[in-house]
């Protein structure tokens, strides 16, 4: 069984399948609590629903692009046979998790969406950095930042784990309206980082504020 908060389908607003039409599966839970986290609402509530449960609704959406997310969806045991049964069906899964899980287990097919926690998250103590060395060529890695501490953070992660030759992208995402996204990108560019500049685009199309998006 897994506590599923919601299954949605909207815009994908971030990673490099940013604009493409997804269906999210979220589950409920997290034993994070960074500083900017902008679903707490997944942190409890939820329903108890069985794998088929879940897969019929993902295939009512007919989607072919389908992310797991969170709260952080490591969490629950589960998750595993809920992404091979998507990818078994034909589906692109992408994973979104917080960095702090082992993502040993996580199906090869997968592309792991790795959020690595800077210092202003309040929880850049809890990365579990052996992930970083179970990159595949296809996954992607993001840290997101809300100040200049949280940049330098994230540039030298990215520099000294040489994380552009070991994933398909690196995205640095501003704390929205918080991180003004003109200086971030300054600083990438003064810096020449090999990384993106990443906004997060469901933000933009509909009020940040709204949920189910």
């Amino acid at each position: 069984m897994l506590t599923i908060h919601e299954i949605f389908y909207s815009i994908q607003g971030e990673s490099t399948y940013a604009g493409r039409p997804c269906v999210f599966v979220r589950l409920t839970a997290c034993d994070l609590r960074c500083s900017w986290c902008d679903t707490p609402y997944a942190f409890h509530q939820g329903h108890k629903r069985s794998l088929d449960e879940v897969l019929a609704e993902v295939d009512r959406l007919d989607c072919p692009l389908v992310e797991v997310t969170g709260g952080e969806p490591l969490l629950q045991d589960d998750v595993y046979p809920l992404m091979r049964s998507l990818l078994d069906r034909g589906s692109t899964v992408l994973l979104e998790t917080g960095g702090h899980r082992s993502t040993a287990d996580v199906p090869a097919a997968v592309v792991t969406i790795l959020d690595v926690k800077c210092p202003g998250s309040g929880e850049a103590h809890r990365n579990d950095w052996s992930n970083l060395d179970r990159l595949r060529p296809h996954d992607e890695v993001k840290f997101v930042v809300q100040d200049r501490e949280d940049y330098e953070f994230a540039r030298d992660v990215i520099t000294t784990r040489r994380l552009k030759a070991r994933a398909a992208a690196v995205h640095l995402s501003p704390v929205h309206g918080v991180m003004d996204l003109r200086r971030l990108s300054e600083w990438v560019l003064a810096d020449r980082l090999p990384a993106r500049v990443q906004v997060q685009l469901h933000k933009y199309i509909w009020d940040p504020g709204t949920r189910g998006v």
